[in-house]
């Protein structure tokens, strides 16, 4: 049998249905972000180690010029290890259509007969080359579908300076291509970057590495410091041209979904609460106002015999049913979500397969906050309950006594008419109600803002780094360091009107503890082609007393301009350069650390080289300039600023770049929550003077504007106050979203402010709207009526 309080709790849940679902959609949105964002960190984490585990993905890399076959034995000799593979791996170029730039790859050693120990690959189509068969491929089949191919067609490729045909026989994905990037570049992008894998005898006849090889894998027993192996490896290997072993965590596929894992834990660790938090405000107000409304009930509750306990946890149960109904609807939404999401992400990062894992403490902690914080929107309210006695309940409270305060309504009354002086004077007797209802709107308003000014963010780094930063046309990467005769060949090909040098010089960079693989870049002293900006976006030249560093790079190693830093080169003669900081950049993708050209040569003690260069070209030679690059071997491969610029793009609208459009339509839907809230509550508790205005002989249109004056007012003062906790909280997110790899910044973007606040407003009409329809349909005895 239900009791008659739980027979009141349906009817009040009946009778503020829009309110509790406004609010209800606030708290599910909240649970539904902490669950999805939970479960795809979960997994891709899951996923990932499950991937790495199935195919042996190694735990150290120790890259090298040319060692021999016999060192793999003294590796393996060495404390923690559990496995040592050789392979042979090298740099080519496929030859594509006429009139295209040939596309950069990288050539792997698979053993001559079966499957890697370390590394092994999962074959998608087709079969693995046969022994002894020195064309045939294994593509990596991202490559392959965004280029087109099928097994048995044939590509030619030019490796160690000579042109091969070969046949591929079957497309693979592999755990170490999670994200696929040629050496040098961030933005991945399948058509232009190739893998490929043949047999170990055959590779190693096209590099000149028969008995001896040019990587091997390591794997560790459980426990294991990566760093000491990688230590020992290094002295072990530093006489054959070690250029610097590394763990699996700076594997650069490794490193972007690591980092992708780390911006859904931020995100799932800050939205939420704003959105719990947003919830317990509204509901605050809804049972403070329902409290209010309902004095002369809880005295005759109070009266007939039932206890301040009891009638206190009526209106908790309230706020629970709301909570609870919120969080389930949120749960099941953010499975589905996160369900939709993680099938975009495997597609993205190539996951063979999708190990599904909703973390079972989200929902623990999506129902506890939602409870909690539900509850203590509403505790400070029930205090009243506690101290309402039946006599004082059920009497009428004395109405307030204004005849002392100053009324701006009657100050102004010359210039206002008898609506618009009702709407100001209960602004001004009631501000705690209007700064209920400011702070709300404004709080949607500012996550609003701060998503759109997000999403600027994404646009401002691509204008930013392809053209203010990037001015070039084509970057050409070299094999190896040329001297600087090669910039005069380039720069005399028809239609090449520019050549900038850059030199790269791998390097692992510490300050104390900190440490970052990365590398130094020489540039020439003022470069024109790619700049170097700072804070402002101001042109920043080199100069050669010292290093300019990224800031990114900066907040890494925790220095700044007048520390010094300590670069420990991985490659040639490997010294170790101890070098100042003189100023900080701002970079938008990566984390450099940039030196003037000639001071970086002397530093390193080497004659003057060059690792690549940007170009400027005429576009009507555009095909033959492809076709002479084909035609140099010391070419390791280039890219076109307008291809990179598309790949960013298509990263940014697609895979985990998608997940901002999900947090602007949350934003949206909080946004218009919010607003219709508190309209619907302003409705709920002045209908009974709303209905009596009609009786007294005012229009519809005159009672409404009564009402809904009163809502324009609280929206436009939200406005401003909305405006700037966006730009606040812009900064947070911006910190959340940014890492070491791409970094956005945090902007001014009108056009944000204005969309924010254009939603608001047509939240705000809208809600005005739906609440007109309500008034206009009142039932005026009804309302009118005493409630018992």
């Amino acid at each position: 049998m239900v009791s008659p309080l739980n027979r009141k709790l349906i009817r009040d849940l009946a009778r503020i249905k829009g309110q509790a679902a406004a609010i209800g959609l606030v708290i599910a949105l909240g649970v539904m972000m902490l669950v999805m964002m939970t479960g795809l960190v979960n997994t891709l984490d899951e996923t990932r180690r499950t991937y790495y585990d199935r195919y042996r993905l190694a735990d150290v890399f120790t890259p090298v010029t040319r060692a021999p076959e016999r060192m793999v034995d003294r590796l393996a000799a060495l404390p923690g290890v559990a496995a040592v593979e050789s392979r042979v791996a090298g740099a080519a170029l496929i030859d594509m259509a006429k009139g295209e730039l040939p596309v950069r790859a990288r050539a792997l050693s698979l053993p001559d007969f079966g499957t890697p120990r370390l590394n092994d690959i999962y074959l998608t189509a087709g079969r693995l080359p046969e022994s002894g068969h020195s064309d045939e491929i294994v593509l990596l089949e991202g490559f392959a579908k965004a280029r087109g191919l099928v097994p048995g067609y044939k590509i030619t490729a030019t490796m160690n300076g000579a042109k091969r045909q070969f046949r591929i026989t079957g497309f693979a994905q592999s755990p170490e291509f999670l994200y696929s990037t040629a050496p040098g570049e961030i933005v991945p992008d399948d058509s232009r970057f190739a893998v490929f894998w043949m047999r170990r005898a055959a590779l190693g006849a096209a590099y000149d590495m028969q008995g001896a090889f040019s990587e091997t894998l390591i794997a560790l027993t459980r426990g294991t410091n990566p760093q000491s192996v990688i230590n020992a490896a290094d002295q072990l290997l530093a006489p054959y041209g070690a250029a610097g072993a590394y763990g699996l965590i700076d594997l650069q596929s490794n490193r972007f979904v690591s980092e992708e894992i780390r911006g859904l834990q931020v995100t799932a660790r800050s939205i939420p609460p704003i959105f719990l938090g947003v919830a317990a405000f509204l509901l605050y107000i809804v049972i403070s106002r329902m409290v209010q409304a309902e004095r002369e009930q809880i005295g005759l509750l109070k009266a007939f015999g039932y206890s301040s306990w009891e009638v206190s946890f009526h209106y908790l149960k309230l706020v629970l049913v709301i909570a609870v109904l919120g969080a389930i609807v949120g749960s099941v939404a953010g499975v589905a979500a996160g369900n939709s999401l993680a099938v975009l992400y495997q597609a993205y990062y190539k996951f063979p397969f999708l190990v599904f894992a909703v973390d079972p403490r989200s929902f623990v902690t999506g129902f506890a906050t939602s409870i909690l914080t539900a509850s203590i929107g509403s505790l400070f309210v029930l205090r009243g309950v506690f101290r309402l006695t039946p006599a004082v309940a059920m009497r009428p409270p004395a109405p307030p006594d204004y005849s002392r305060a100053f009324d701006p309504a009657g100050a102004m009354k010359r210039w206002l008419d008898q609506p618009s002086r009702m709407v100001l004077r209960r602004l001004s007797r009631y501000p705690g109600r209007m700064l209920g209802g400011v702070i709300g709107i404004a709080a949607g308003l500012a996550l609003s803002v701060a998503t759109l000014t997000v999403m600027a963010g994404f646009g401002e780094t691509i204008d930013l780094s392809f053209t203010v930063m990037d001015q070039s046309d084509m970057t050409v990467f070299f094999v190896s360091n040329q001297p600087p005769k090669a910039l005069l060949e380039l720069g005399r090909m028809p239609g090449v009107d520019h050549v900038e040098p850059i030199h790269v010089a791998p390097a692992v960079l510490r300050n104390g503890t900190y440490s970052y693989r990365g590398a130094l870049e020489g540039r020439p002293e003022i470069p024109i082609l790619n700049r170097v900006i700072g804070k402002d976006f101001e042109q920043i030249a080199m100069r050669r007393e010292g290093l300019i560093i990224s800031q990114s790079l900066a907040d890494v190693l925790h220095v700044g301009p007048g520390d010094w830093i300590e670069a420990d080169i991985r490659q040639g003669h490997r010294p170790v350069l101890r070098l100042p900081v003189i100023g900080t950049a701002q970079t938008l993708t990566g984390a450099p650390a940039f030196m003037e050209i000639g001071a970086l040569t002397r530093a390193l003690n080497e004659p003057q080289q060059v690792s690549g260069a940007y170009l400027t070209i005429d576009e009507d030679y555009t095909e033959q300039i492809f076709e002479q690059i084909k035609g140099m071997p010391w070419i390791a491969g280039a890219s076109l600023k307008q291809d990179v610029r598309n790949a960013l793009v298509e990263i940014m609208n697609t895979g985990p770049g998608s997940v901002r459009f999900v947090m602007l339509a949350v934003a949206a839907v909080i946004t218009f929550g919010i607003v219709y809230n508190s309209a619907r509550i302003a409705f709920a508790e002045r209908a009974r003077d709303l209905a009596s205005l009609r009786v007294m002989g005012f229009t519809r249109s005159e009672t409404s504007f009564v009402l809904l004056g009163e809502l324009a007012v609280v929206t436009l003062a939200a406005i401003p106050l909305g405006a700037l906790a966006g730009y606040g909280l812009t900064y947070l997110m911006v910190k959340g979203f940014s890492t070491d790899i791409y970094q956005i910044p945090a902007i001014y973007s009108p056009q944000s402010y204005g969309w924010g606040m254009i939603a608001v407003l047509m939240s705000a009409a809208v809600s005005g709207w739906l609440v007109k329809r309500d008034l206009d349909r009142i039932d005026l005895v009804a309302a009118l009526k005493t409630r018992e």
